[in-house]
């Protein structure tokens, strides 16, 4: 009954945008505890001892073997094994656990992309879709990296359109294997992988299956590593499979069920990279802010300089922020396995229900950590200044290895229209009512503002009402564009870009201040001066970005009357108290050079 009542009220994707959360609802990373910070501590020994005094090493790609042999030190350590449950070898540890590994892993550069596609995309197809027999003979090795995976998907005519790939497989005529043709390209891992989950069409079926294929089937050649702008040490190869044959029992769940386990891996696979990008993050803002204490100018440190304090408070402030949200959700989805476990539900299948639960919040995340990170590791070459341009200094490694992050697991854009959709489907399927708030924010729209302060006593009260508001631009935007333009709405691409700008801004402000508050809770106000800077800085940052994004939204399908006051509206719900911000920045920064490193 307990359960039944939790699962009730507990919140569901996507719900953040019509639902006030309370602080005592999230989990915040100054909750982790004493076992997860030692796993936490053992993550960054590990790149501190063998992958950070390597990175030339492994960048120049002139020992093939180091790479592996690092996932294979990693598989010791169990690393590599942290969300594989302990009959299959692993520790079994929960979502929030496996995501603070990928966070501070997220440092790692090249190694950091081969650990996360072992352990994301090469194992979990098998984990959460392989029958019994599948799961005991791949799962124990992969676990300990005696074998590596690989996930072959993209093909040289199909990423973003994934479904559209023309991989064939075709049965035997003695019905014991699948006889597969076709290419791949961009397979990470793909130079040293034992175990490779190939996605291709049987027959001719509308939909892809998949595969486990291990290297020793024959049939499998591949290009010479490619040559790319960044994360040159991770092996990217194109592969080509020639009559390979697979035996029947490898096919991984249902024929045609291959797309669907290619967007559910995903959705685990943009959050990991989200908070991935966090951890890279703050090893970078960390790097930058010890250079600005040593490098001089006009005989002073540019530490001392308020520019530099402006780009070091507003990098904290970013990778803080999306820190909180990712753990929020990170937090959800193991909520939601828990209540769906409780309820009857397999594991393996409670953990992909979780997931495509909260896939909105993946798709967020993916965006906000990969756009955080690529602030961060701009704004650090900036303060580095010709050494950040110089391949001497460690900017120019930040800044390649980065840039990938925005095209990795469905490019930003694609996962900006898929936040809108997957929002605009729930809500046509009756899951999500955002029928009713959009309409009470019409006829809001039509009264007079409420114009008194609020008197109640509490931490925020005034900024949740701001929250409460921008969620509200949102509505009112989204809500007028589906009147507009309804089933047509996908073309007007433009508008569903700036319809996700507003809802991921609300969904990070709003994450940032619950947990300020959650904090200020645990040790008081006086203790936590420095969060609420962030948390105030961020809210006016996302208020400004969501202003500026219905502003474009509104002026691209309004005109008229309906222009005049759908703007009057979204200046309305846009409306933030004054705060000196350059002073709040200051007090970040100042804080933040006196630690030496990212200190939240």
């Amino acid at each position: 009954m307990a359960t039944e009542v939790a699962t009730k009220n507990a919140i569901k994707g996507g719900e953040f945008l019509i639902r006030e959360t309370q602080a005592n609802e999230i989990f915040i990373p100054e909750e982790f505890n004493e076992e997860q910070l030692m796993i936490k501590q053992q993550c960054e020994d590990f790149l501190k001892k063998e992958i950070h005094p390597r990175l030339d090493e492994i960048d120049s790609m002139k020992h093939p073997e180091l790479l592996p042999s690092l996932l294979d030190k990693a598989g010791e350590l169990g690393l590599l094994g942290t969300s594989v449950p302990q009959e299959y070898g692993g520790f079994g540890m929960d979502f929030n656990t496996a995501m603070l590994v990928a966070e501070v892993l997220g440092a790692g550069h090249s190694f950091a992309v081969g650990i996360s596609a072992h352990t994301g995309i090469g194992t979990l197809p098998i984990l959460y879709y392989g029958n019994e027999a599948q799961k005991k003979k791949y799962i124990p090795k992969l676990a300990t990296g005696e074998w590596k995976a690989a996930y072959c998907l993209t093909e040289p005519d199909s990423g973003s359109d994934a479904n559209s790939g023309k991989t064939k497989a075709v049965l035997s005529a003695d019905g014991k294997h699948y006889v597969i043709n076709g290419q791949k390209m961009w397979i990470t891992n793909g130079g040293f992988a034992d175990v490779f989950v190939v996605f291709a069409k049987i027959d001719n079926d509308k939909n892809l299956s998949a595969f486990i294929v291990e290297k020793t089937f024959g049939g499998i050649t591949m290009n010479e590593e490619e040559k790319k702008m960044g994360i040159k040490g991770s092996s990217t190869r194109q592969i080509f499979f020639n009559d390979c044959k697979v035996p029947v029992e490898n096919l991984l769940s249902e024929r045609e069920n291959g797309f669907k386990i290619a967007v559910n891996i995903l959705n685990i696979g943009r959050i990991k990279l989200g908070v991935a990008a966090v951890g890279g993050s703050k090893m970078c803002i960390s790097t930058a802010v010890n250079y600005s204490k040593e490098r001089k100018q006009f005989g002073t440190p540019i530490a001392s300089f308020g520019a530099i304090k402006y780009k070091i408070a507003e990098a904290c402030t970013k990778i803080f922020a999306s820190e909180s949200a990712h753990y929020r959700a990170s937090q959800n989805i193991d909520d939601a396995y828990n209540a769906f476990v409780a309820a009857g539900m397999e594991p393996g299948k409670a953990r992909l229900k979780a997931l495509e639960e909260f896939a909105i919040e993946c798709a967020i995340l993916k965006v906000h950590g990969s756009e955080v990170l690529d602030y961060t590791v701009d704004e650090g070459v900036q303060i580095y200044g010709g050494m950040g341009f110089s391949a001497e200094g460690p900017m120019d490694r930040a800044y390649r290895d980065a840039r990938i992050n925005r095209i990795f697991e469905g490019t930003n854009e694609i996962n900006r229209l898929l936040t809108v959709d997957m929002i605009l489907k729930r809500a046509m399927k009756g899951t999500l009512d955002l029928m009713n708030p959009a309409m009470a924010v019409q006829k809001e729209l039509m009264s007079i503002p409420d114009f008194g302060a609020s008197d109640e006593d509490g931490v925020f009260v005034k900024e949740k009402k701001v929250l409460a508001n921008l969620k509200k631009a949102g509505l009112m935007v989204a809500g007028a564009a589906v009147q507009k333009f309804m089933m047509k709405l996908s073309d007007e691409q433009e508008i569903l870009m700036n319809l996700a700008d507003m809802m991921i801004e609300g969904y990070v402000a709003e994450s940032t201040l619950l947990r300020v508050e959650k904090l200020i809770g645990i040790r008081g106000e006086k203790a936590c001066e420095m969060q609420k800077e962030l948390a105030m800085i961020y809210l006016h940052y996302a208020v400004n970005k969501a202003a500026a994004a219905g502003r474009e939204a509104i002026t691209s399908f309004a005109d008229g009357d309906e222009q005049r006051l759908m703007l009057m509206g979204l200046k309305r719900f846009t409306k933030v108290d004054p705060y000196n911000l350059k002073e709040a920045r200051r007090k970040v920064a100042n804080y933040v050079i006196e630690k030496g490193i990212y200190p939240f």
